[in-house]
This record gives C-alpha cells, sequence and structure tokens, in this order.
C-alpha cells in the first residue's frame, strides 16, 4: 500500500508542481533607473537575482529627471548575463536575459502636465497590453518612480482599472509626479492601490554602523560576489538604499492579497480619501498641510490670451523650481507635494507680469493623510497607505517599523544567494 501511495505521489508532483508555477504572481516594474537615485540600480539587480519567484510582463523605463532609458535596464540585464551561468546552477527557474530583454519598454521621459497625462507612450501601451491579457491572476503594476505611464495607461484604457493592482514607492517621487498622482486620485479612486509613502524606509540603511545589516553589508555579503558584486559597489560605495524593493518583496512575503498583513514589503491600513489642499497663497500666506499631501496654491490674476492649461509661471520653494499653469480666465495654479516634515518658504512668481511676486510659508505637519478636509480626494475600498499607529513609527518616517523588522531576514536571504557567486 505505501509503496503504491509513492508511486502516485511521483505521478502527480510534477502536476503540482506546474500548479505552483502558475501561481507566481504577473509583476510589471516601472522605474526610474539611470536618473537621479542610483536606489533603482541596486533594486533591479536584486529583482534579477530573484526573477525566479514572479512572471516578470514588463520592465518599464519612466524617468521623471536625469539620464534614465531602457538602455540602463539592458545594462543591469548585461551585468546578469555574466553571472547567469552560475546562478542558473543553484536555481534553474530563474529568467534568462534572453526572456528578459523583450520585456523591456520606453516609458515617458520627464513630468506629465497639469492634466496628468500626455501622449503613449511604448512603456504606457505595454501596461495596457500585459494589462488586458487573459489571464485569472491580476497584474501587480510595481511603481518605482513617479506614476506617469499608469496614470497614461488608465487614460488611454480605463477598462484596465479593474485588471491591476498598484505598489507605488511614493514619498520623493509623490513629490515629483504630482500632476500624474493628481489624476489617478480624482479619477480612479477604485484603483486597487498600496501608497507606500514612507513604510519603505524601514529597509533603507542610513546608519554609518559597519555591521553586516548596515553599512558593513557590501563587504560581509557582496564583495568577490561575482559581476553584480562589482557592479553594486558603484552605487551609494555599496551601502544598501533600496527604497525600492519593499514592492517587490511584498510579493515575495506575505500574502499580496492582503496588504494588510505581515509582509516583508510593509503592511498597510485603507484610507478612504488622499490629502488634498487648496491654498489662496495671497489670502493665505502662512498655512500648515499634512506631509505627502496634494498642494494646489490657486489664485487669480491678469487675464492671458494663452490655452488653458499652458505653464507661465514658477513656484519655488525647498531649493527646487516647479512648474505653475494657467487655468484660463485670469485663473492660476500649481500643485506640490512635500516630501516629508518642514517649514517652507516658498515664493511665486510670473516672467510675464501677470501679478506680483508672492512670498509665503507652508508647515507640514508629520501625519498622513491628517485630518480630513473638504477638498481631500475621496477614495474607493482598495486604497491602502502607511499606518498611522505611533508605535510604527521609525523616527520621523511612518510604518517604517513594519518593514524594518523583517530587515535582517531580507539580507540574510539575499546574503544566501550572493554566496552563490563566490
Amino acid at each position: 500500500m505505501k509503496t503504491r501511495l509513492f508511486i502516485l505521489l511521483l505521478a502527480i508532483a510534477p502536476c503540482c508542481f506546474a500548479f505552483a508555477q502558475n501561481q507566481k504572481p504577473r509583476i510589471l516594474v516601472s522605474t526610474d533607473i539611470g536618473g537621479t537615485d542610483p536606489d533603482d540600480n541596486q533594486s533591479m539587480l536584486h529583482l534579477l537575482m530573484y526573477s525566479d519567484l514572479f512572471d516578470i510582463e514588463g520592465l518599464v523605463s519612466s524617468p521623471s529627471f536625469g539620464n534614465g532609458s531602457k538602455r540602463e535596464i539592458l545594462r543591469m540585464i548585461d551585468i546578469y548575463e555574466k553571472d547567469f551561468p552560475v546562478l542558473k546552477s543553484h536555481c534553474k527557474e530563474l529568467k534568462t536575459p534572453e526572456e528578459l530583454r523583450p520585456f523591456c519598454k520606453q516609458g515617458r521621459h520627464g513630468l506629465a502636465p497639469f492634466a496628468g497625462y500626455d501622449k503613449p507612450t511604448e512603456g504606457s501601451e505595454w501596461i495596457v497590453r500585459c494589462a488586458r491579457k487573459k489571464d485569472n491572476r491580476p497584474l501587480y503594476v510595481l511603481v518605482w518612480g513617479s506614476l506617469e505611464d499608469v496614470a497614461q495607461a488608465l487614460h488611454d484604457a480605463p477598462d484596465i482599472v479593474k485588471k491591476i493592482r498598484v505598489y507605488y514607492i511614493g514619498g520623493p517621487n509623490k513629490k515629483w509626479g504630482v500632476n500624474s498622482y493628481a489624476y489617478i486620485a480624482e479619477n480612479f479612486p477604485n484603483l486597487w492601490m498600496i501608497e507606500n509613502n514612507a513604510s519603505y524606509r524601514g529597509l533603507i540603511s542610513d546608519t554609518k554602523d559597519s555591521c553586516r545589516y548596515h553599512a558593513g553589508y557590501y563587504e560581509a555579503c557582496m564583495k568577490g560576489a561575482g559581476h553584480i558584486g562589482a557592479d553594486f559597489i558603484n552605487y551609494y560605495k555599496g551601502v544598501v538604499k533600496m527604497g525600492d524593493t519593499p514592492s517587490l518583496l511584498y510579493m515575495m512575503n506575505g500574502n499580496p492579497d492582503s496588504p494588510e498583513g505581515d509582509s516583508w514589503g510593509g503592511s498597510f491600513e485603507k484610507t478612504n480619501y488622499s490629502s488634498r489642499r487648496i491654498i489662496n497663497p495671497e489670502k493665505e500666506p502662512t498655512a500648515a498641510v499634512p506631509v505627502y499631501s496634494v498642494v494646489e496654491f490657486r489664485f487669480k490674476g491678469k487675464r492671458l490670451n494663452l490655452p488653458k492649461y499652458s505653464p507661465c509661471f514658477n513656484l519655488f520653494i525647498d531649493k527646487q523650481n516647479w512648474q505653475g499653469y494657467y487655468m484660463g480666465k485670469g485663473e492660476y495654479c500649481v500643485r506640490y507635494s512635500p516630501k516629508q516634515t518642514a517649514t517652507l518658504n516658498y515664493e511665486i512668481t510670473c516672467d510675464n507680469a501677470a501679478f506680483k511676486p508672492i512670498r509665503g510659508t507652508l508647515t507640514v505637519d508629520n501625519q498622513w493623510p491628517g485630518a480630513p478636509s473638504p477638498t481631500d480626494y475621496k477614495l474607493g475600498t482598495s486604497w491602502w497607505t502607511d499606518c498611522t499607529s505611533p508605535s510604527l513609527f521609525e523616527g520621523k518616517w511612518q510604518g517604517a517599523a513594519t518593514v524594518s523588522k523583517y530587515r535582517r531576514q531580507v539580507l540574510d536571504d539575499w546574503a544566501m544567494r550572493l554566496g552563490w557567486l563566490k
């Protein structure tokens, strides 16, 4: 009897294995790799070394600034290719470089205008194509930069809102891509979304501690780990700053269907609104807003002979310039999203003398999404964000403890794979 049972188990094992393989999550990554922040390069190397765990359907270059491009994704795959024979000898299910290259697509260069969308790109069209594929599994879109190509895809193909699930690394990315975020929050409130504005910081090593889990990780685990290890030292001198990797970790460990459960990529809570504050800086030069909120400076000036949404003035805040737009009938607007608590002085100026310079101060509270406001974006029942409990803050970073508690496990697990290359 035992012999017959053993033979039966052997017979069905391949089917069970195939079923398990078919249940790999479908993912598409939108990244600003090659732009101003090299943490995406670190996260891309990590993804490639764990490619056996996912059905990767797209690697889209969506650079908001800098020289990011599809070429940079392909360069990372070239590095992976050099180590692939050794890696494959340890894990036969890793994706081959030949499999990955056709999934690399070029998305939008630069930020979207005030509307939040512009023209289709190769990347946005690929998102639509993947989302519409006949598959019972949802497509998880992991956004490592701004939401430009996701917003464009939703604008061009609104039907995909029910087919995709978005895990968005916000915070600074939300600041850069505030117009695309505003478009999605206003027009697609029922999108399945994890908005991670600060929890991701639980994986970032900001300490000078030389132990293997902080500044010493490269020396302890990566040095000598093939071509991948040799390349990793080029980004932040090898210090782990993989702020986008929690989106992958969420898919690797835990239940992706349950954002409120524990996972390596964080734990989140539902929100039914996204903070939006509309400020007339002429009448309210001093204002307080929640961190990560969408702030709209709206005011009046001279009527101009310009089409609606024409760029025509400048907001200078936190040492950076932001494009403002003419809304028609003498009305002006510019959006901004603060990435951390601060007291920020700002100046709004216009070269064509449509209005006099406007100066003011923005005080940013360190609680997201903050107290409800009548001008907030109203969201549906499938939008999650950083946990608000004070016990889950790490310093000023809301929800970061839900990621940091798994940091050692994450880095130990990667160290095991890096050991294959030594």
